[in-house]
């Protein structure tokens, strides 16, 4: 079981049990100052129950829970501004035998100070049960007016994954004027992984062909890749395009993850706009965002595009729809062609979490002796030269350790890449 700021996630029934999810959502009721709580659920098979569960955690502590049912987590997110907190019962872009919780505290997802609370141990006294409401949300108008009305019609090809954007996205991009046609459309139901970052995304590249452009979601709706002329695009180009409609709207301070693609910050400062770093995470993109007074940013890795004037937590479905408003302008093309110079190659290496700090600690000497410029706010950062640099960092939703390389040379990212996945497994070997 993995507990982060990102939330809590396990393989259900191995790692993460019902005694789990009893415990966190206790533990959460208190920092719940509203007394009230919007909870939705993505589209796992272990969603049902492990929403009731929780759902009777918070309603025994004195929570009245206002449940959205099945629901993207951008749409919990924008629901949770209203009632001052949110639970999402979700594990992302996990396989589907995973399942978590995902907490929501004004507007925004837990910092490290709340998180300390949500594994204590605590005697807790009876308290008058809380009262359980179906809601519906009123997401789409609102992120429609955010976007406005798109006066050409681009056709498009959504790929929700059997996930909980299966409602929300199309109808969203209905009502801005695309026109939609929706593959895996079927909640529980995809032929496709359930990481649109990681999958071939085969059948919307194909689907795609026939439109301007296609977008896939992940299962719980706040990862977005994009697929364009018969090809998928990384994630930082998603990032990129919503950093231009950003750009477009006048905005000049931005937070960008320190694993995002320098293309995007280059972007932003030819055009005027400055950007501070932060560590990997949406929770941690946004407590720099609200630090800094910054207006937009995200992280690359997972096509996360941040706009906390609407929501703070990466909003794949508002983000479609921005995209979706760009389609043929000069301003859509020009990003895609600038980020394009830059090449990423990212990987994984298998490392018992028990083990993370250990072996990056052994890292560290090793790329010392190789680098005379290294970042350690989030794992280990080393610049290369001004257009390439590796990043290698824990993860803090599964047993790996990620190997993120950039460079504006193909041969030399891959290259680099090779050789900091070598010296990440001698150093894990060592560390054993």
């Amino acid at each position: 079981m993995k507990v982060s700021i990102s939330g809590v996630r396990g393989i259900f029934g191995n790692d993460l049990n019902l005694k789990d999810i009893i415990h966190y959502c206790r533990n959460f009721s208190p920092l719940v100052k509203s007394k009230k709580c919007v909870v939705g659920r993505d589209t796992r098979p272990s969603g049902e129950i492990v929403t009731n569960v929780a759902v009777a955690s918070l309603l025994e502590r004195g929570i009245s829970v206002y449940n959205l049912g099945i629901s993207p987590t951008p749409v919990i997110f924008r629901e949770a501004r209203k009632y001052g907190s949110g639970l999402i019962v979700t594990s992302s872009h996990n396989p589907l035998e995973w399942n978590g919780l995902k907490f929501i505290l004004e507007g925004r997802g837990i910092n490290e100070s709340e998180l300390e609370q949500l594994v204590k141990e605590y005697q807790f006294q009876r308290e008058k049960f809380g009262t359980e409401t179906q809601v519906e949300s009123s997401y789409i108008d609102e992120a429609a007016k955010v976007i406005g009305r798109i006066k050409k019609s681009p056709r498009i090809v959504v790929d929700v994954g059997g996930g909980a954007a299966f409602e929300v996205a199309p109808q969203l991009l209905r009502k801005i004027g695309c026109k939609v046609s929706v593959i895996n459309g079927i909640p529980g139901k995809s032929n496709r992984g359930p990481d649109p970052t990681s999958d071939k995304l085969s059948g919307l590249v194909q689907a795609s062909k026939k439109a301007e452009i296609g977008f896939a979601f992940d299962l719980d709706g706040d990862r977005l890749v994009i697929v364009k002329d018969g090809k998928k695009k990384s994630p930082d180009v998603t990032l990129g395009l919503g950093i231009a409609g950003a750009l477009e709207k006048g905005y000049k301070k931005f937070v960008l993850s320190i694993d995002t693609s320098i293309a995007i910050e280059k972007f932003i400062t030819d055009q005027g706009g400055i950007v501070n770093r932060s560590k990997v995470g949406e929770a941690n993109v946004v407590d720099m965002m609200l630090k800094t007074k910054s207006q937009a940013g995200g992280e690359g890795s997972s096509a996360g595009f941040i706009l906390p004037e609407f929501n703070m937590c990466r909003d794949g479905i508002l983000t479609s729809g921005l995209i979706a408003s760009m389609v043929g302008t000069k301003q859509f093309n020009e990003i895609i062609k600038f980020m394009e110079r830059y090449h990423q190659v990212r990987t994984k290496v298998s490392v018992d979490s028990k083990l993370h700090k250990k072996t990056l600690g052994t890292l560290l000497k090793k790329m010392k002796k190789q680098s005379s410029q290294i970042i350690t706010i989030d794992g280990i950062k080393s610049i290369i030269d001004e257009d390439s640099w590796v990043l290698v960092r824990q993860s803090n939703t599964e047993h790996i350790i990620r190997v993120s390389v950039e460079s504006n040379d193909l041969n030399k990212a891959k290259s680099i890449e090779k050789q900091i996945t070598m010296l990440v497994k001698q150093s894990y070997e060592e560390s054993r």
